[in-house]
C-alpha cells in the first residue's frame, strides 16, 4: 500500500510560478476564489461569503497537509507572493496508488497557460514524488477550459456519469480524466 507522507512540505517551482503553503495571511485571496461565482460555477461547493469562511478553508487545507490525507498549494507568479489560484491532490486510494487532481484560478488568470504549468508541476510531484500510478481529474462535462488543460497534460477521458452528484436540488454529470505515470510524459 502508498504511504503518504507530505512532510516536509515541498514547494514546487516552474518556469513563471511558485506553488506554496497556503496560510492566514492569503485569507483575501481565498475569498476572491472560493466566493466568486464565476469561479466556483463548476464546483458544487458552498460559496465562501465571509473572511471566516475563507480561513476555515484555509485550516481544513492545513489539516489535510498535517494529516497527510491532501495537499494544496496556493498557486503564486514569481515575484509576486499574492496567490492567483489553488491546486492539490487530494482524494488518496492508496491501495491503488491513485488520487484525485483539482485546481482552480482567479477569472483574470485564466487562459494564460498558468493551469497547465501548474498541473504539470503537481503531476510530476505525485508520480514522482507520492509514486502515484494514476491521478484521476473529476470535472463537470460544460467544463471546457479545464478539460483543455487536462488533455494538454496528456489525461484521457475516461467517463461520462450521468446525474451521479446532487448539489442544491440539481443533479449533476461528473467526466474522469486520468493520466497514468508510464503515459505521463515531461
Amino acid at each position: 500500500m502508498l504511504e503518504i507522507n507530505f512532510h516536509p512540505f515541498q514547494n514546487l517551482e516552474t518556469e513563471r510560478l511558485i506553488l506554496r503553503r497556503i496560510s492566514n495571511d492569503d485569507v483575501n485571496e481565498v475569498l476572491s476564489l472560493r466566493g466568486n461565482p464565476e469561479t466556483m460555477k463548476f464546483i458544487p461547493k458552498p460559496l465562501a461569503k465571509t473572511k471566516e469562511d475563507a480561513l476555515a478553508h484555509i485550516a481544513m487545507i492545513e489539516d489535510k497537509i498535517i494529516n497527510n490525507i491532501g495537499i494544496n498549494w496556493g498557486i503564486t507568479i514569481k515575484g509576486n507572493p499574492k496567490i492567483i489560484g489553488i491546486i492539490g491532490i487530494y482524494k488518496f486510494y492508496p491501495e491503488n496508488h491513485r488520487a484525485e487532481i483539482g485546481y482552480m484560478s482567479l477569472p483574470k488568470f485564466n487562459g494564460q497557460g498558468y493551469i497547465t504549468e501548474a498541473i504539470k508541476a503537481v503531476v510530476i510531484y505525485g508520480f514522482e514524488q507520492l509514486n502515484l500510478h494514476s491521478i484521476e481529474a473529476i470535472i463537470d462535462p460544460e467544463n471546457r477550459a479545464s478539460e483543455r488543460v487536462l488533455q494538454k497534460n496528456g489525461f484521457v477521458k475516461e467517463a461520462h456519469i450521468l446525474e451521479n452528484e446532487l448539489w442544491e436540488g440539481k443533479f449533476w454529470d461528473t467526466v474522469i480524466y486520468s493520466l497514468l505515470k508510464r503515459n505521463f510524459s515531461k
